[in-house]
C-alpha cells in the first residue's frame, strides 16, 4: 500500500516540478506555521505470531482490522523540514497465533500509539517554495512509545509513512496519509514462548491508511528573502546622486569663497564708503544653517559697522533662504535665525543692540543660482 501511494504520488510530483516558482525564504518566528491534524484512518496489525501459520495478509479482511482516529499538532520550521507529535488508534484487532476462525472471535484491541515524526516537504525541497502550490507530498518517519489497554502492555517502536496534502485555502488542507508503525514486544497481547525456538522475531506491526484535515495556525506562509544585491545597488545609486549634490554645494561655496576672498575692502574715508553705506552688504550660509559659513564674509560688515558707530546711524538686517527646499514656515524661521546670528556679530563688533533691526523675509529665489539667496544683507538704516 505504501509503496503504491509513493509511487502515484511522485509521478503527480514530477508534473508539478515545471509548474512552480522557486525562491528563497527568510526564517520566521517561533510562533509562525504551526498546524493541527485531525484524521479517521482503517488501520490493520500484523502480529509477530503470523509468520508461517498460513493467516491472511490481506489489511482489508474483519478479523485483523478496524477503524481509528488521529490527532496531530506540528510545525514547520523550514519549508521542507517540519516536526510533529502524532497520537492515533482507539480500535484495533488482534490476530492470534493460528489461522483457525474460531480463535479470532472476541480480537477487540483498545490502543494507542504516540509518535514524534520528522516531515519532509519534498515539493519545496526539490520545486522550491511556492505560496500558490496546491499539492504537496510529505513522506515522515519517527519513532514513540505505543500501548494496548485492552492487553495492558506498553512497547517502543518506530514509524514511516507518506501522506499527500491539497490546499483547499489558505489556513485549511485536505490530506492522504499512509504509515507503518513497526513496535517492539507483543504489543497486541499475544505471544508464545516457542517463538524464539522458531527464529521468529518479535515485532508487531500496524499499517494504517488516513484521510483528514489540517489546519494551519497563525501566519502559514515564508516571506522571501530580500534582494541583498538590488538592494546595494538601490542603496548606492543613492549615496552617488547624494554625493553629487554634496560636490556642486561645495564647489559653489568655494566658488562664494573665493569671490568674496579677491573682494576689494572699502577703504575710510573715500567714495567707496559712500558706496557701502548705500549697498547691503551680504553674509552667506551654507544650505539649512543658521551659522556664517565663512568669516571672510564680515569684512565688509566690520567696516559698515564702523562707519554707524562713528556716524550714530541705524542698521537693518534682513535674513533669507532659498524657496527651493523647505516649507515657507520653516524658510520664514530660519532667515530670521540667519538675521539674527549677524546681528550678534555686529554687536560684537560695538554696534549697540538697540541700533540694530532684524527682519526676515523667508525663501526667495531673487538671486541666480537659488544657493545665493542663503544669506543675510546689513544696510544703513533710512
Amino acid at each position: 500500500m505504501v509503496l503504491a501511494f509513493a509511487g502515484a504520488s511522485v509521478a503527480g510530483f514530477a508534473q508539478d516540478n515545471a509548474l512552480t516558482e522557486k525562491y528563497s525564504v527568510a526564517t520566521n518566528s517561533f510562533w509562525s506555521n504551526w498546524f493541527v491534524q485531525v484524521g479517521a484512518d482503517w488501520n490493520a496489525y500484523y502480529s509477530n505470531q503470523e509468520h508461517g501459520r498460513g493467516a491472511s495478509t490481506s489489511p482489508l479482511k474483519g478479523f485483523r482490522s478496524n477503524p481509528g482516529a488521529s490527532l496531530a499538532i506540528g510545525k514547520w520550521f523550514t519549508p521542507g523540514l517540519g516536526l510533529r507529535t502524532k497520537v492515533q488508534g482507539i480500535w484495533g484487532k488482534r490476530v492470534g497465533a493460528t489461522s483457525d476462525p474460531a480463535s479470532r472471535l472476541d480480537n477487540g484491541n483498545k490502543y494507542w500509539l504516540a509518535q514524534e515524526q520528522v516531515m519532509f516537504n519534498l515539493s519545496n525541497l526539490f520545486c522550491g517554495y511556492n505560496e500558490n502550490r496546491v499539492w504537496n507530498v510529505i513522506p515522515f518517519a519517527g519513532a514513540g512509545v505505543g500501548r494496548s489497554m485492552t492487553a495492558d502492555r506498553y512497547a517502543m517502536g518506530l514509524s514511516v509513512g507518506l501522506q499527500s496534502s491539497w490546499k483547499l485555502s489558505k489556513l485549511l488542507n485536505v490530506y492522504l496519509e499512509a504509515g507503518w508503525n513497526r513496535f517492539e514486544g507483543d504489543i497486541d497481547g499475544f505471544g508464545g514462548a516457542d517463538l524464539n525456538e522458531r527464529g521468529w522475531d518479535s515485532h508487531d506491526n500496524n499499517l494504517y491508511a488516513e484521510v483528514g484535515l489540517n489546519f494551519n495556525l497563525g501566519k502559514a506562509t515564508w516571506n522571501k528573502v530580500p534582494d541583498v544585491d538590488a538592494l546595494n545597488a538601490q542603496h548606492q545609486s543613492a549615496l552617488d546622486a547624494l554625493n553629487a549634490k554634496l560636490r556642486d554645494a561645495e564647489a559653489e561655496n568655494a566658488r562664494l569663497r573665493d569671490a568674496l576672498a579677491n573682494q576689494k575692502p572699502v577703504e575710510t574715508p573715500s567714495e567707496s564708503v559712500k558706496q557701502l553705506v548705500n549697498t547691503p552688504v551680504s553674509v552667506f550660509f551654507n544650505i539649512n544653517k543658521s551659522t556664517i559659513a565663512s568669516q571672510k564674509d564680515l569684512v565688509n560688515v566690520q567696516a559698515l559697522a564702523k562707519y554707524a558707530k562713528d556716524n550714530n546711524n541705524n542698521l537693518l538686517v534682513t535674513g533669507y533662504a532659498d524657496s527651493a527646499t523647505g516649507s515657507a514656515a520653516y524658510n520664514q524661521k530660519l532667515s530670521e535665525k540667519r538675521a539674527a546670528a549677524v546681528a550678534n556679530e555686529l554687536v560684537k563688533m560695538g554696534v549697540e543692540d538697540n541700533k540694530i533691526s532684524c527682519v526676515g523675509k523667508g525663501g526667495v529665489e531673487t538671486l541666480s543660482p537659488i544657493s545665493f539667496n542663503r544669506r543675510a544683507t546689513v544696510q544703513v538704516a533710512e
